[in-house]
């Protein structure tokens, strides 16, 4: 798949350019290849070219690929991007390493329990609805320091930063503005913002990790 690879160079050297652009440290933004609906074959020859971290919005799509290919490239880190379950909470915990989607305490509670079941600790980010859209995930601004507060006090979980996904057809910017202020105020210095459409504006913002899946295996 000779695109994917050429795709995935181009959106390196495109990071780096948004990383001198913004005078940040060269390698401080981790990219995250989206590998949602691509199959095992299609995304091998990425992990061949020596691409480890990716991410998948449903764990019963991500079930079906990864533990084979976890098994075969040892390093590889698994991101969950979409939307948490409850009663999914064992498999994501026991599957990906990173968790970007905390959003409610009940969730908190679940991955808390799953934690100390499995005796293994997915890092952790809260996914803020900074758009306040009522048909997407993520806790409101306005509550998100607080619960970032309930998720380490209450439930005794380490959050490492904060996540958002704008909304499609607004300015991100302002948006990846308000996450970055959210995780100052809650002490948090890791930012996951920015798509296959905006990661360079959210590289100007502070991102510290960016999503990108079409702009590496084309569209869907």
């Amino acid at each position: 798949m000779p695109d994917a690879i050429a795709q995935l160079a181009e959106v390196k050297a495109k990071i780096a350019a948004a990383e001198r652009a913004a005078e940040r440290e060269p390698g401080s933004v981790t990219l995250v290849a989206v590998s949602k609906t691509f199959d095992a074959e299609a995304i091998r020859p990425v992990l061949e070219v020596g691409h480890r971290i990716f991410g998948e919005n449903r764990v019963q799509e991500a079930e079906g690929k990864w533990p084979a290919l976890k098994a075969e490239f040892t390093d590889i880190e698994l991101h969950l991007i979409g939307p948490l379950q409850s009663n999914k909470a064992k498999q994501a915990v026991a599957l990906f390493d990173v968790l970007e989607t905390v959003d409610r305490d009940r969730i908190a509670a679940e991955i808390a329990r799953e934690i100390a079941k499995q005796g293994k600790a997915p890092r952790l980010y809260v996914q803020v609805n900074t758009g306040s859209e009522p048909q997407k995930a993520g806790i409101e601004p306005t509550e998100a320091v607080a619960f970032v507060a309930r998720c380490r006090d209450v439930h005794g979980l380490a959050i490492e930063g904060l996540m958002c996904i704008p909304p499609l057809e607004e300015n991100p910017g302002p948006h990846f503005a308000l996450l970055e202020k959210l995780a100052h105020q809650a002490g948090l210095s890791k930012l996951s913002m920015g798509m296959s459409a905006d990661y360079e504006t959210a590289i100007a913002f502070g991102a510290t990790s960016v999503r990108v899946g079409s702009a590496i295996f084309g569209a869907r």
